[in-house]
């Protein structure tokens, strides 16, 4: 038999096909080949669709606001989704030249609230693309 495979079996060989043999309860019997199911393209692909998917999340974050405010509503900042400030509305009564410090504090509170506000929204919608699985590496431009 010349080019016949033969695979070890406890010690001893069997000539065969492609098929595993295996030695069990005094008798031999097939064991199926293990096939490599992972079929790169499918990976891809499957990485296309995310990278589809997180594109039209960014648009989609980039269209949606959040909106916070200090002092009672005196300072209102309003960033998208994103967590790039798009407005700050500021009430003419807080505006006082003795008074700076405060205004610049209500300011920078209303600033970090919307983009801790907009960081959320960030999360939530990914967690939403992923399923609830946590995702092993950061996209780029995120």
């Amino acid at each position: 038999m010349a080019g016949a495979l033969r695979y070890p079996i406890r010690g001893r060989y069997i000539s065969g096909s492609k098929t595993f043999l295996k030695k069990s309860c005094g008798a031999l019997r097939r064991r199926p080949r293990i096939k490599m199911t992972t079929d790169f393209q499918q990976i891809l692909q499957m990485g296309q669709q995310v990278q589809a998917r997180v594109s039209q999340l960014q648009s989609e974050l980039g269209q949606r606001t959040v909106s916070s405010s200090s002092g009672g509503g005196m300072v209102t900042v309003t960033a998208d989704g994103r967590g790039k400030i798009r407005s700050v509305s500021i009430d003419p009564s807080v505006v006082d030249r003795a008074d700076v410090e405060m205004l610049e504090d209500l300011v920078l509170a209303a600033v970090n609230e919307a983009q801790a506000r907009a960081a959320a929204l960030y999360e939530e919608e990914m967690r939403k693309l992923s399923g609830g699985l946590p995702l092993p590496f950061n996209f780029p431009g995120l």
